[in-house]
């Protein structure tokens, strides 16, 4: 874990792969970004995540040290005030039909069967909307820009596997492709920009790819 930028408010960080947003359930499951920012800030609140990324997914979360900055930052995430881009490496190639760039809506919810899985259901699902544009085709592997409108969980897995979607997994997707080890997912979480809850100032962080 990366510590890009700090003050008396917030923090943002560049999470690896394999590293879990906020502490799991069992004493295994305590690592975490919120485990260690408490940790590193004494002062900081019980939990300082106003968003998640999945325990999979690469790339950059914003933290706050205090109550007031968190209830801040999670009503800016809530209300989609805030600026997220991803880039993910595909494993296969986008059927042709699809062209260049277009937005997916999926509705889809949790398998409560099988979670955390989630699944296709017209009927029962939350609509997820995600903008996607073609970067590229990498040793028959495609580069796709994501930004997600909606911040639905597993939302750009789903959107990038699933039929009615783009219907090619993210590459090592142990959940919606053919991933087998933790760690490894090509998601990153690439751009992120917010409100500062305590200036008003716009800030906007980017940081690259580990793929």
């Amino acid at each position: 874990m990366k510590l890009l930028y700090q003050d008396a408010h917030i923090v943002v960080v560049d999470k690896p792969s394999g590293l879990l947003s906020v502490p799991g359930r069992g004493p295994d499951k305590i690592d975490s970004v919120a485990h260690r920012i408490r940790e590193m800030f004494p002062g900081c609140i019980e939990q300082p995540a106003p968003h998640r990324l999945d325990m999979d997914t690469s790339g950059l979360l914003v933290l706050a040290l205090t109550a007031e900055a968190h209830r801040h930052l999670s009503r800016q995430f809530q209300e989609r005030k805030t600026e997220k881009d991803y880039v993910a490496l595909l494993d296969g190639e986008l059927p042709p039909a699809l062209g260049e760039e277009g937005e997916i809506n999926l509705p889809f919810r949790l398998d409560i069967e099988n979670r955390p899985y989630q699944i296709y259901d017209e009927v029962h699902g939350k609509m997820g909307t995600t903008h996607w544009k073609k970067m590229g085709v990498e040793d028959g592997r495609t580069r796709v820009a994501f930004h997600p409108i909606t911040g639905r969980t597993h939302q750009l897995r789903v959107h990038s596997a699933h039929k009615k979607g783009l219907g090619v997994p993210i590459m090592d997707d142990p959940l919606y492709g053919n991933g087998e080890d933790p760690g490894k997912m090509k998601l990153h979480a690439l751009k992120l920009g917010f409100t500062h809850p305590a200036s008003g100032e716009w800030m906007s962080f980017e940081v690259e790819a580990p793929f």
